[in-house]
């Protein structure tokens, strides 16, 4: 399917309003899946010319992704990542961890950026960062497509590399799946339970009567109050 290129539209807007010289896209992946951290990717590309074909990573054939992020990786100008673990969501709820990774990959790079372009209507990260939230900014944005692009290869790298290991967890399939939901996550949970890879107060385990009892369920009402429209509460 067709589609248009991402522009440094946004970006130039923000230059122009603001003065911010370094402007960083931010996108994160995995904040739907019921195992392995949510990470998030702040890339700084400047206003050159991207490589041919950068869009949103949902939009790329595996082959083409992993190989257009090792070209990513030496054309951006900086880049960082951050993880949030399984255990962190559980403590403090999807939206707050996905501002702890955020905040974990821009204090990564190696210079503090004046703004911030945002995947998605909701600004999770808040001040002091001068945010502009872009809905469908992994598509229209180039920097946000250049991050959506690294955090989607690293983070599921980091998936299959737990199924490589071999032993209990190849039979969860994290190389396909990548902690998302699928049969054969799904069979491999039923028969053993999840991992201490696997996110404890997501609602998956509502349908496993047998592991029910594993659930966690947050003290924190700040907490539960701050994930207000994270977790996508996936059902069997």
């Amino acid at each position: 399917m067709p589609y248009e290129p991402p522009t440094h539209t946004v970006e130039r807007s923000l230059r122009a309003t603001t003065g911010a010289k370094i402007v960083a896209g931010v996108d994160e992946v995995g904040r739907g899946a019921w195992a392995g951290p949510v990470t998030v990717c702040a890339a700084v590309t400047g206003l050159r010319r991207p490589p041919e074909g950068l869009t949103d990573s949902k939009l790329l054939t595996p082959k083409r992704r992993n190989a257009l992020a090792a070209e990513l990786e030496g054309w951006v100008r900086a880049y960082a990542l951050g993880d949030a673990s399984p255990q962190e969501i559980d403590e403090l709820g999807m939206t707050a961890a996905l501002r702890l990774a955020a905040v974990r990959a821009l204090e990564g790079l190696p210079v503090r950026p004046d703004a911030v372009i945002l995947d998605g209507k909701h600004d999770y990260l808040g001040s002091p960062w001068r945010v502009r939230t872009v809905i469908k900014g992994d598509q229209s944005c180039i920097a946000v497509a250049a991050a959506s692009v690294i955090a989607k290869v690293r983070r599921d790298a980091l998936m299959a590399e737990l199924e490589a290991e071999g032993g209990p967890y190849a039979a969860y399939a994290f190389g396909a799946n990548a902690g998302y939901p699928s049969p054969v996550h799904k069979a491999a949970l039923e028969e053993l339970g999840p991992t201490p890879y696997h996110r404890l107060s997501w609602s998956y385990l509502d349908a496993l009567p047998q592991w029910r009892h594993l659930k966690k369920v947050r003290l924190s009402a700040e907490a539960a109050a701050l994930e207000s429209g994270g977790q996508l509460g996936f059902d069997f």
